[in-house]
């Protein structure tokens, strides 16, 4: 069953033959439409983006993609120069709402074959992302968000190392913050924040001044509220056939992301058989590190992400072996 909030386009929306658990009609903020959905059950929604109330500011559109599953969000636009422009749609996408339409027969479509972020990368505009949503939220920091693929890829240990190198070998202030879990309490260090999903931005708002905050993102969908993200993938067999069979899709909805191939001892060869066989691309190879001692090699990744100037030329290492079948 299926959730339908109109506003302009409620005459429009009225034709759509589908089943329907639940309509609203009128404009309401952002926070609003989240508190009545967020623990509401339905299939997909259908949202006309004008029944939010001062859409034009996409940070509007991010508490909603925030708040609710934006995988199952579908946005009817209206035909204006501010919804339709490649600026506003490229935001939309780095949120993770890749289904958005100005028609009804593009509701119908969308409804059966939803669209991934291959489908709609060729609108993103890769020129754009130093003015993302967080440079709006947090001005001159820089956010970068950890997410991990396979199981326990070791997102929250890396943020650690690297607030670690960043705050000893180059002295910046660093913010880390993990969403809805409390695992940061273990490393007894400050400055790591556990914080539920739903006040991540207030949280990224409070450090405005730091100039690096690292989010471990875990389960959440916010990548829209990073500048980067990068995710984690261990090459071992065992998970990436576990990772496979849970979704099959998942090389082509990480195409054109930074892939980060951590805790992995994979030389060159196995890497470019990795990336023929996944059809994607190996941002950084990590081998496993240990979090007690300095590891050269964290500056020469913290120059591939672009967060230090290293006068060593980045070694761009590669890795990986075989999907089993």
């Amino acid at each position: 069953m299926n959730v339908i909030i109109a506003n302009e386009a409620k005459g429009m929306l009225s034709t759509l033959d589908i089943e329907v658990i639940k309509s609203v009609d009128g404009i309401h903020t952002a926070e609003e439409i989240v508190e009545m959905f967020r623990n509401f059950f339905y299939a997909r929604m259908i949202l006309d983006v004008t029944a939010i109330k001062d859409y034009e500011n996409i940070v509007n559109i991010q508490k909603i993609s925030i708040g609710l599953d934006a995988d199952k969000i579908i946005l009817l636009l209206p035909n204006n120069e501010i919804s339709n422009s490649s600026g506003y749609l490229s935001k939309i996408i780095s949120m993770g709402i890749y289904n958005f339409t100005t028609t009804v027969d593009g509701i119908k479509y969308l409804l059966d074959h939803p669209n991934t972020y291959k489908d709609v990368a060729h609108i993103q505009q890769l020129n754009d992302l130093s003015s993302t949503i967080s440079d709006k939220v947090v001005s001159g920091s820089r956010v970068i968000g950890i997410k991990n693929i396979t199981d326990h890829a070791g997102s929250t240990t890396l943020i650690y190392m690297l607030k670690k190198e960043l705050e000893q070998t180059y002295g910046m202030s660093v913010v880390a913050i993990e969403v809805n879990r409390h695992d940061f309490l273990y490393f007894n260090s400050e400055n790591m924040v556990s914080i539920d999903d739903d006040a991540l931005i207030s949280e990224i708002a409070k450090h405005k001044g730091v100039a690096i905050i690292l989010i471990d993102l875990n389960d959440s969908s916010n990548e829209g509220a990073c500048d980067d993200v990068l995710y984690l993938i261990e090459p071992s067999s065992i998970k990436l056939n576990k990772l496979m069979r849970r979704d099959r899709r998942i090389f082509e909805e990480l195409r054109g992301k930074k892939i980060i191939l951590n805790m992995s001892l994979l030389s060159n060869s196995d890497i470019m058989d990795f990336e023929y066989e996944g059809r994607t691309k190996v941002f950084y190879n990590l081998p496993p590190l240990n979090d007690r001692i300095k590891n050269p090699v964290l500056s020469d990744f913290l120059s591939k992400v672009g967060l230090v100037h290293n006068t060593k030329e980045s070694s761009g290492n590669k890795i990986f072996g075989l999907f089993k079948r």
